[in-house]
């Protein structure tokens, strides 16, 4: 299966004739064209009745070739087809739009590591071209210029973004916990840990709560826990831990520690940072980034400040992925 790909951006092209936004105004009139692909010189795509020897599936977003390849196109608003007839040889897909609908192609079988998966449908929901790129190497995929013709069973140059052990840290509101979230949209198993409590009696920290189990993928797994340590050596999945600020305070509550002995919740650093080093699984971390503000009022204040910073810090130490989290923006440390 030959697949030309003309154009590749959503249907108004990237960037927009006539948007003022800074993504479309970064770049030249006609840098991508809006979404168009042909198969085997021959079969426009997607498309209602194939010709003789091509079946189409999925709701006419699949196409089987005769030479037995598949395709698949998934833009915007689309569901992950259910009837498909197996795994996909090349996937195009809006990654725009929900890219844990890749993860649930993997996790469905009807993507692998063997399939080449293309960015369609790109426009200026994403900053730049090099924040693309950025994304799609979290995700396994690619994006290619218009006018490039793919070969089913060929591989394309994929430059995969997938560190062991990421740490994110962020002040209140920077974007560290939707960054986090997507490193790992294009997974097809993750395991959300919620370490902060479930918002029983405070209206507006169970919305909180809601807001982010709303945003998060519904194929993932969800645990409430506060022994992470457990959690981390006997993970089975990437883990998403969100976030070490509500554990450390947690661990203060469970042993008192606010006001009194502080060395229990020393010990449970410690074991933290072990499980971290050990780890089997992926892990992608948030936690606080506490000193930059105000020096506390309290002792007990200056006190968790002071673990939490030493905790960041030697976890930084154990990482191959550390950033800051500001305004949405990362800077790499």
């Amino acid at each position: 299966m030959k697949v030309l790909v003309s154009g590749t951006a959503g249907g108004a092209g990237w960037p927009e004739p006539g948007c003022g936004c800074a993504s479309c105004a970064g770049l030249p009139s006609g840098h991508r064209r809006p979404f168009e692909v042909v198969v085997d010189d021959a079969v426009r795509f997607p498309l209602a009745e194939p010709p003789d020897g091509y079946h189409a599936c999925a709701g006419g977003l699949g196409l089987a070739c005769p030479d037995g390849s598949r395709l698949l196109y998934l833009p915007a608003g689309r569901s992950v087809p259910v009837d498909g007839p197996g795994r996909y040889d090349v996937v195009l897909i809006d990654l725009l739009d929900r890219p844990e609908r890749l993860g649930e192609l993997r996790r469905a079988g009807l993507a692998d590591d063997a399939t080449l998966v293309v960015a369609a449908g790109l426009d200026h929901r994403i900053r730049s071209e090099e924040e693309l790129a950025r994304r799609l190497r979290l995700w396994g995929a690619v994006a290619v210029p218009d006018g490039t013709e793919l070969w089913a069973g060929t591989a394309q140059e994929t430059s995969v973004d997938r560190p062991r052990r990421a740490l994110l840290l962020g002040g209140s509101r920077s974007g560290k916990s939707a960054e986090a979230e997507s490193r790992l949209a294009a997974e097809p198993y993750v395991t959300y840990v919620a370490t902060g409590p479930g918002g029983a009696g405070d209206g507006e920290w169970a919305a909180r709560v809601r807001a982010h189990k709303e945003r998060r993928p519904a194929h993932w797994d969800t645990i409430e826990t506060t022994d992470l340590a457990r959690t981390m050596r006997t993970a089975e999945a990437p883990l998403l831990i969100d976030g070490l600020g509500t554990w450390l305070a947690a661990v203060f509550d469970e042993h008192g520690a606010w006001d009194g002995d502080r060395a229990p919740v020393a010990a449970r650093c410690d074991g933290l940072v072990a499980a971290w080093r050990a780890t089997p699984q992926r892990i992608v971390a948030v936690s606080d980034e506490v000193g930059m503000g105000v020096v506390p009022a309290t002792a007990s204040g200056r006190a968790f400040r002071d673990a939490l910073g030493r905790l960041n810090e030697r976890l930084a130490a154990e990482s191959e992925y550390v950033a800051l989290v500001v305004a949405g923006r990362l800077l790499e440390l």
